[in-house]
């Protein structure tokens, strides 16, 4: 917990340390997974067992290999095992309640054969629709289907060509009145939001500090970029500093000039961790170093903040000070794409970013999606609905959290974050809890090496303010039964139950009892 001028109200994060029995149990377990997959791939190796996956064929044994060796071995011996616990084809909108496609595999999961059966009314604890607008009814659904009458579904164009709409102009004019910055600039994907804009930004001579949770798409914009990346520990400002100073005081490897630029790349809400960036923190020491900051906001927008403006409201802190807003549609809004805001910048990118020169506008009934639910949340539309969401999704979080850990389970991250990691730990456990919640009629997201660290294998719920009381309480009875049924309450700092206070007007001031 973090006590500090430079926070209005308490940070709380927990990370409980993993048992040692539970640790030495884990690394046996990933043993004897490695060791029988050595023995299959023998038996493979003599045609004596049937491999399905790709692989090089007889006659190219002496090319250079085309897939990474461990990588390979990991999908064929590990992964196969457990594959039934992912990409489950959705049949409905992935609301609350969803609908899902029974499929069987003959072939221990290497291929799947889907039936005419459909498991229905599974509860969704793994969509990212924190604010509930992934529907298909409603006054954004309605305005959506008037749009697509309107201008179609494509636009078959890029912004700089026959693809930039009114509706576009309307949407960056939106968002950055949403954000309280000069201008924002939309793109039809998320990923590369931040795989292509980075690259536009840094370069050659310039030096990039990256949290080490960063996601993917942040890294590999890094590495496209040129720019010398140097990683620090997770949230952890006294190791930032220290390289801020480093890099101050020794500049460029070899010329040690100074470098052109030192931009710090953080994220808002990590999705695997289900922690918060300590914003303030970060804020301070790009002050005090003259630094630039990125901010990805893809998991906050929306989630977090008493008006869904995302960690820079949730600290109250001045949008201006930070130099790059970047964040995704593909959540709270529950469309698709991404933006990037901010001042003295947008006009570059358009003339700079690949994302923009080259790649097709975003489909119009898409942008209205975006349009729709951003009024909403703003409380532009007339009405209180998208306020209520808020503080809805924000009363959820807590509560689920809370119950999690006054049942014995370890939870990762902070207690303000909807993403919530449960940990899982052993490798067996992970297909065997995806499947028993199933089993039950609650769709999880399990998730293991190497999204995780070998040791800290996690199902992540993510909540959702379309989450009544009632759906959390009877999924959080299966997690319960599941829980005892695979022996999954390893937290060694059980909560005491206490009965929950109603939301009120201070939950974003008080939240810590």
């Amino acid at each position: 917990c973090v006590r500090s001028s430079l926070y209005r109200r308490p940070f709380v994060e927990s990370y409980e340390e993993t048992p040692m029995l539970v640790a030495v149990l884990t690394y046996v377990g990933y043993g004897i997974l490695t060791i029988f997959g050595y023995l299959r791939d023998f038996l493979r190796h003599w045609k004596i067992e049937r491999c399905h996956i790709a692989r090089e064929r007889e006659e190219q044994k002496d090319f250079v290999p085309l897939y990474q060796d461990f990588e390979n071995f990991y999908t064929r011996n590990l992964y196969m095992r457990i594959r039934d616990n992912w990409n489950r084809p959705v049949c409905s909108v992935p609301g609350p309640r969803m609908d899902l496609k029974q499929r069987v595999s003959h072939d221990y999961n290497w291929t799947f054969e889907y039936t005419d059966q459909v498991i229905r009314d599974v509860i969704n604890l793994g969509s990212y629709n924190y604010l509930g607008f992934a529907e298909n009814t409603g006054p954004c659904t309605d305005a959506v289907a008037k749009v697509t009458l309107q201008y179609g579904v494509g636009v078959a164009s890029t912004r700089q060509e026959m693809g930039n709409l009114d509706k576009h102009e309307v949407l960056e004019e939106l968002t950055a009145s949403f954000l309280g910055v000069e201008a924002a600039m939309a793109f039809g994907m998320g990923f590369a939001t931040n795989s292509m804009n980075i690259p536009a930004l840094v370069g050659k001579g310039c030096l990039i500090l990256s949290d080490e949770l960063n996601h993917v798409s942040l890294v590999l914009g890094a590495r496209l970029s040129g720019a010398t990346i140097r990683v620090f520990k997770h949230n952890n400002m006294q190791n930032l500093e220290k390289l801020l100073r480093e890099a101050i005081v020794h500049g460029q490897p070899r010329t040690h000039r100074p470098w052109k630029k030192i931009l710090i790349v953080v994220e808002g809400i990590y999705s695997m961790e289900g922690s918060i960036v300590r914003l303030p923190e970060v804020i301070a020491l790009k002050k005090r170093y003259r630094a630039y900051v990125y901010l990805d906001e893809a998991h906050s927008i929306g989630a977090l903040g008493s008006r869904g403006r995302g960690v820079v409201d949730y600290f109250g802190l001045d949008p201006c000070d930070v130099d790059v807003m970047m964040g995704t549609f593909t959540k709270s809004f529950g469309a698709a794409g991404g933006y990037i805001a901010g001042k003295r910048l947008i006009e570059y990118l358009r003339t700079h970013s690949h994302s923009v020169v080259y790649a097709t506008s975003m489909s119009p009934p898409v942008v209205e999606q975006i349009i729709a639910s951003m009024k909403c949340i703003m409380g532009e539309d007339g009405t209180t609905v998208g306020q209520e969401r808020i503080r809805q999704l924000a009363e959820n979080t807590v509560y689920f959290r809370k119950r999690l850990r006054e049942m014995g389970f370890t939870v990762y991250g902070n207690q303000d974050s909807p993403v919530i990691p449960m940990m899982l730990y052993m490798p067996s456990k992970i297909g065997a809890f995806g499947r028993e919640m199933l089993k039950r009629n609650i769709g999880v997201v399990v998730v293991g090496f190497p999204a995780t660290p070998i040791i800290e294998s996690r199902v992540r719920f993510c909540i959702s303010a379309a989450h009544t009381k009632h759906l959390l309480d009877k999924a959080l009875s299966v997690i319960s039964e599941v829980g005892d049924l695979l022996q999954l309450k390893y937290s060694r700092h059980r909560l005491q139950p206490s009965p929950m206070r109603p939301l009120d007007d201070s939950v974003y001031e008080d939240v810590v009892d």
